[in-house]
């Protein structure tokens, strides 16, 4: 069984340890797993309203640009035929929906490979809470510096919920990405350099997928 000490923020003091199961933390990495996973939360971000008109759609050209014969031009029904400059689009972007689905189980391990993979690199904080009585940006950089976490990494800090003070005076830290348990993925896990826990987001992280 796996284990993370938790830290106490005031002095940067290990003080107690949370056991983790094994096959939350030493899960084996396949590589297909991730890559269709990333490639679906990627694709279910995009928006899909791309459009073009095609010549039916491009306004104008009802009549004959000109006669069928006898002026020496190229015969020609409407100016609005994708060869001419303003015509429609052939073969164009139309809106779609560019997500797919995986099966849950498929999501649920590839979740725990990222996570795996960040608890063998060391790469997983976990402290003992966060209490800020107002929004204070000033107090969320003091608290990455104890931690000894720079500025230039990606730091994913995990909290329960994301109503709360703690949460916008993360947010506005450049390189920090918040998120809350239940909309933690596989694509931010592993974007990130380092992921931050508080005590109770790390024992729901586990509940969760144990």
């Amino acid at each position: 069984m796996g284990s993370l000490g938790v830290i106490n923020i005031d002095d940067g003091t290990e003080i107690e340890k949370i056991k983790i199961p094994d096959e939350l933390v030493n899960k084996e990495i396949n590589s297909e797993v991730l890559y269709y996973e990333v490639k679906r939360y990627l694709a279910s971000l995009r928006a899909g309203t791309h459009k073009t008109k095609d010549r039916g759609e491009v306004r104008g050209g009802g009549k004959k640009p000109w006669r069928q014969k006898g002026t020496g031009n190229a015969r020609a029904g409407s100016i609005r035929s994708p060869l001419w400059k303003g015509g429609g689009v052939v073969f164009g972007p139309v809106p779609r929906d560019y997500s797919f689905k995986l099966n849950k189980k498929v999501i649920k391990q590839s979740r725990l490979m990222a996570l795996s993979e960040k608890y063998k690199d060391k790469k997983i904080i976990v402290i003992d809470e966060l209490k800020f009585e107002k929004p204070a940006t000033k107090k969320a950089e003091m608290v990455l510096r104890k931690l000894n976490l720079d500025k230039s990494k990606k730091i994913l800090i995990v909290f329960d919920n994301l109503d709360n003070n703690e949460v916008k005076s993360f947010r506005n830290i450049q390189n920090v990405m918040i998120e809350s348990v239940r909309g933690l993925n596989t694509y931010i896990m592993l974007v990130a350099d380092y992921i931050v826990f508080t005590r109770s987001s790390l024992n729901d992280f586990i509940e969760r997928f144990k």
